[in-house]
């Protein structure tokens, strides 16, 4: 791929974070062109915006995003971009997880530019990236292959709106978010039932919950 071609998108709600990981970029793929976004709706903007990108790098936890939320909804929208979640996260369980929902490389902040620029290059030469103690071998243990089955299934508006159920937003409120009838968010929140295999908002809600714990980011409490 050539340098001057490529467009890499970081996403992090930090300045300064994506002012080191911007440096890194320029050192991995000279004369890239780099953009930034704090939070999931400006990294939705940039995509939905023609921008052609060829790998984001995204934070797991910075506004929009919860756990492995912001991963799954950029995978199913954006399922041609690849995505490095770069985090200050080092669990190995966490890591190989992320690469189960479709990520294609995990950089934790502590790794050194050096070898923050091997991983962006190698990703964009269409590999996987982990830190190198981390068995990508091994299969899933089966509650977790079966929630990324589940979860994997649901189409980017439903996850989104499957986010705002968590939150704990009404219908109402979700159909002035998403600029749609609440009929329309209705049938969403029915099919995202359907495909969890539960029977109520506060079974999706658990459910959600028990996604984003593998994440290590701290459940939100259910409510029907």
């Amino acid at each position: 791929m050539a340098a001057t071609s490529t467009r890499i998108l970081i996403a992090d709600d930090h300045p300064l974070v994506r002012g080191a990981l911007s440096q890194a970029v320029a050192g991995a793929v000279p004369g890239a062109e780099i953009l930034e976004a704090g939070d999931l709706d400006g990294v939705s903007k940039i995509l939905t915006e023609g921008s052609n990108v060829d790998l984001v790098l995204l934070d797991l936890s910075m506004p929009g995003v919860r756990g492995f939320s912001g991963l799954m909804y950029l995978r199913a929208e954006h399922p041609d971009v690849p995505v490095v979640i770069v985090s200050a996260n080092e669990d190995r369980g966490v890591i190989r997880r992320c690469i189960d929902f479709g990520a294609s490389g995990f950089v934790p902040k502590t790794t050194d530019i050096e070898g923050m620029r091997s991983a962006v290059r190698k990703v964009l030469e269409g590999e996987i990236w982990t830190p190198p103690d981390v068995d990508l071998s091994a299969p899933a243990d089966k509650e977790t292959a079966d929630l990324v089955r589940r979860m994997a299934s649901l189409t980017p508006q439903q996850v989104r709106v499957l986010m705002m159920v968590s939150a704990g937003l009404l219908n109402k409120q979700i159909a002035y978010e998403l600029s749609v009838s609440e009929a329309t968010v209705k049938a969403h929140v029915s099919a995202i039932l359907t495909k969890l295999g539960v029977e109520s908002r506060t079974q999706a809600v658990i459910t959600a919950a028990k996604v984003e714990s593998l994440a290590g980011a701290p459940a939100l409490r259910a409510t029907d």
